[in-house]
């Protein structure tokens, strides 16, 4: 209330639209990117069906183009499933019908879907498994958090080289820990590496199909189950990505 006169007053309201004016950049920003993302594969698709028709008198021009279209067609692919993923976890919503779920086996279990792309880089995959905890959550979510930092430690490593995948339990909080060899993070880049579709050596990406969600999809995934992420890189020497999570009991879940 404002006095107007000695005897009046006006009632001023006013609304504060700086964090719906931050949601709508956010959603503008969002699909921008979508939109350039989804040219890429997009326009290399069209470009090659064009091609396959120019040179099917061709039948080795043909496979090559072919060979081409399908690897364009997994980079679609895996955009588009990443996008559906960071849809579901990037929400403010609690945890739907969280469950007590092991460390070890969601570690393990990610570990296990690395391992062939690992194996074809010629890259070991060890585990220090030195703590076992109880945490409750989304075990799918948890474990697509964990699998993203491995895949990503393999595709930015060289070969002959490890990824180490290693636990600690410390006041009631564990930390899963995934260290490579490879290539590092500068460290004017390591605020940025878990923005939508930032990515550090684009060609690089390139190389290995790599969108630029990964990290953003597991900031918030740990961040919804009221954890924290950060991460430690040197160039030329290696990164390792931690991950700190709320332990929790059987005698806790049962009360």
């Amino acid at each position: 209330l404002i006095p107007l006169t000695e005897n009046e007053l006006v009632l001023v309201l006013l609304k504060d639209e700086s964090e719906a004016q931050r949601v709508h950049d956010v959603r503008r920003d969002f699909v921008a990117n979508i939109s350039h993302e989804l040219k890429t594969p997009i326009g290399a698709l069209s470009l090659l069906s064009e091609a396959v028709l120019g040179a099917k008198e061709d039948s080795e021009a043909v496979s090559r183009f072919a060979a081409r279209m399908q690897v364009e067609a997994k980079r679609l692919t895996d955009l588009v499933q990443e996008i559906i993923q960071l849809s579901r976890v990037q929400d403010s919503d609690p945890l739907k019908e969280p469950q007590l779920i092991s460390a070890s086996d969601i570690i393990r279990e990610a570990l296990d879907q690395c391992r062939t792309t690992a194996d074809s880089r010629q890259i070991a995959l060890t585990i220090q498994d030195s703590a076992d905890a109880l945490i409750l959550g989304d075990r799918d979510q948890l474990t697509m958090a964990i699998h993203n930092l491995i895949e990503n430690a393999i595709n930015y490593s060289p070969a002959d080289t490890k990824v180490a995948v290693s636990t600690s339990v410390e006041n009631d909080i564990i930390t899963i820990s995934v260290a490579d060899q490879g290539i590092g993070i500068p460290e004017a880049e390591v605020e940025r590496i878990f923005e939508r579709f930032y990515r550090v050596d684009p060609a690089r990406s390139r190389e290995t199909g790599g969108t630029g969600l990964g990290l953003s999809i597991v900031k918030h995934i740990i961040n919804k189950h009221g954890g924290e992420i950060s991460v430690w890189s040197s160039e030329n020497v290696g990164s390792t990505f931690s991950i700190r999570l709320p332990i929790q009991s059987q005698n806790e879940d049962a009360r």
